[in-house]
């Protein structure tokens, strides 16, 4: 019997210490959804939008919210009406890195992410935005670098180096900027620019190319600056009906 259980025990540890050990990045709750986690879900939000005269199962959010998180999926009105069984591991709603989310609502429901990493980098980088204009009349200005649109003076937000998220794209590092009236964004420029070199698209000078994004990826882009295509070359959208 004492065999038994030092042999259980053994097995126990083992268990433990492999959960420890595992990388981080392995994770279900940090891995990029996948193909059957996005048509399963998918599934659920068309099943649900038939049954219930197009109305989509999703949580209200303010009119001002940016367009790719304006629409988050509400996972338990779609368990509790049958539609899924359960929340994708890796989902916030589970402690997972990513929010599910819908684009294009109103004629193509789609089922894309968010990378809560960029959202929570850009909420401490508001954060200190709202101090600084406690104290300071006009926002921390830096260079412009289109009309309209700046850098961020990220010595006077009290940073030692400029300020970039980590792309959920590539290896790219892209720059927080800042429009006229103090509003934050992320420049996706680089990946755009990366798409446009290597895939074959149908979007021309005057579109919003920030779709490209989720054309190719199933993540959307948080806080993206509206881009449009010029001469082969992602630009900003510096148009007053621009949908941010």
């Amino acid at each position: 019997m004492k065999r038994f259980y030092q042999i259980i025990m053994f097995v126990l540890t083992i268990v433990l210490l492999t959960g420890c050990l595992y990388p981080e990045e392995q994770l279900e709750k940090n891995q990029v959804p996948n193909d059957v986690q996005l048509e399963t879900v998918q599934l659920a939000i068309d099943q649900y939008r038939e049954a219930n005269n197009g109305t989509l199962p999703i949580k209200n959010r303010d009119s001002d919210t940016p367009i790719f998180q304006k629409y988050p999926i509400d996972f338990k009105i779609l368990k509790q009406y049958g539609h899924i069984s359960s929340t994708p591991g890796n989902a916030f709603e589970e402690g997972g890195y990513y929010q599910y989310v819908l684009i294009d609502p109103e004629t193509s429901p789609t089922v894309k992410v968010l990378d809560l990493r960029t959202i929570d980098k850009m909420r401490e980088v508001y954060m200190d935005l709202e101090l600084f204009r406690t104290e300071h009349i006009y926002p921390p200005f830096g260079q412009d670098i289109a009309p309209g649109i700046y850098e961020l003076d990220y010595e006077k937000l009290g940073y030692d180096e400029p300020l970039y998220v980590d792309s959920p794209y590539s290896t790219h590092q892209l720059p927080i900027i800042m429009d006229s009236n103090g509003v934050l964004f992320v420049d996706y420029r680089k990946d755009v620019y990366d798409i446009l070199r290597k895939e074959d698209h149908n979007y021309k000078d005057g579109d919003d190319i920030r779709y490209l994004l989720t054309d190719f990826y199933p993540i959307a882009p948080a806080y993206a600056y509206p881009l449009t295509i010029e001469n082969g070359e992602p630009v900003f959208l510096n148009d007053t009906k621009k949908e941010k």
